[in-house]
């Protein structure tokens, strides 16, 4: 996920043949059926303004098992519900918690996971942090907050840190980028940090990230997207784009593709790959406006949120469409 304060930038897996990923089934009494996901989707409008501003919401996820909108706060760290009319109530409040990013719903084990950082490191006052917080998804307790950051060995006096954005295998192992440290960290189900990557080509910092259950992840960095294979990161390489990719923040699986929110040019950008991730193949593109960071699914429809970061008006949230 991508940051812009007035002017600059901090902030899924396919079953063979570049097919979408299935997550694993969840037990019964879990399981969203179509109908209820369908009827939780019509419940959202096409814009959602939220009812007050100042918050920042880089971060969106979509919680299907309780049909809620759910959001960060880069300003606050607090998660919020933002429901339908744009009232904004929080659900998770955490002092520890300083900028919440990237957030990722985990419903196959009803948690939320939250890569938490502190914005003002852009500011250049602070080292900022890395941090993972995972919370109930259903009561909104906290499970763990894991130091990601003390990971890095001889990180040296001047070191930075952002934690950007959180993907989730099905396994349960989390995965976190830091934009800062242009590294990836990886996260045991039972809560042991290790540092799993760092890009030593000093090009742009790891940004949206997304788990493939072939054996890689999908990562963000510029106008580049990354295959990492998890049993192999030396083996890291670019994935041939279609396209150039400015901005590349956030990114979702929708309808059989790739969606990926360009935060420099207004779009969202929807892939395919019929060769694992070697190459991609442009399969549609949509425009919004204001600048938006990062992507949910609602049923079929694909929501950007606007977070505002210059202050103009509340943040919002809108439904895009593919050409």
């Amino acid at each position: 996920m991508s940051i812009r304060f007035v002017v600059f930038v901090a902030s899924m897996a396919i079953v063979s043949c570049g097919a979408p990923p299935e997550a694993p089934s969840p037990d019964a009494d879990a399981e969203l059926t179509g109908a209820e996901a369908a009827a939780s989707a019509e419940r959202l409008p096409e814009q959602i303004v939220a009812q007050r501003d100042g918050f920042i919401p880089e971060g969106v996820e979509y919680d299907m098992a309780n049909g809620r909108l759910l959001t960060g706060s880069l300003s606050e760290g607090s998660i919020f519900h933002i429901a339908a009319d744009g009232s904004v109530t929080p659900i998770i409040s955490d002092p520890e918690l300083v900028s919440s990013v990237g957030i990722e719903v985990d419903e196959l084990r009803a948690r939320l996971l939250v890569a938490n950082a502190d914005r003002s490191v852009f500011d250049g006052g602070t080292t900022g942090q890395a941090m993972l917080g995972v919370y109930d998804l259903n009561s909104g307790e906290r499970i763990a907050m894991v130091d990601l950051a003390a990971t890095v060995p001889h990180a040296g006096d001047d070191a930075a840190f952002f934690a950007n954005d959180v993907a989730v295998a099905d396994d349960g192992t989390a995965y976190v980028t830091d934009t800062r440290m242009n590294a990836i960290y990886r996260v045991d189900t039972q809560y042991q940090a290790s540092l799993f990557h760092r890009f030593e080509d000093g090009e742009a910092g790891p940004n949206g990230i997304v788990e493939h259950p072939s054996g890689y992840l999908l990562v963000a960095r510029g106008a580049d997207l990354w295959k990492v294979p998890t049993d192999d990161t030396g083996a890291a390489a670019p994935v041939t784009l279609p396209q150039d990719i400015p901005g590349q923040d956030g990114m979702v699986w929708s309808a059989g593709r790739l969606a990926i929110v360009s935060n420099s040019t207004n779009r969202v950008v929807a892939l395919t790959s019929g060769d694992e991730w070697a190459t991609a193949q442009l399969d549609g593109i949509a425009h919004y406006e204001p600048q938006a960071t990062t992507a949910a699914v609602v049923g079929d429809d694909v929501y950007v949120v606007h977070p505002m970061f210059s202050g103009d008006g509340p943040p919002s949230f809108s439904r895009v469409s593919f050409e």
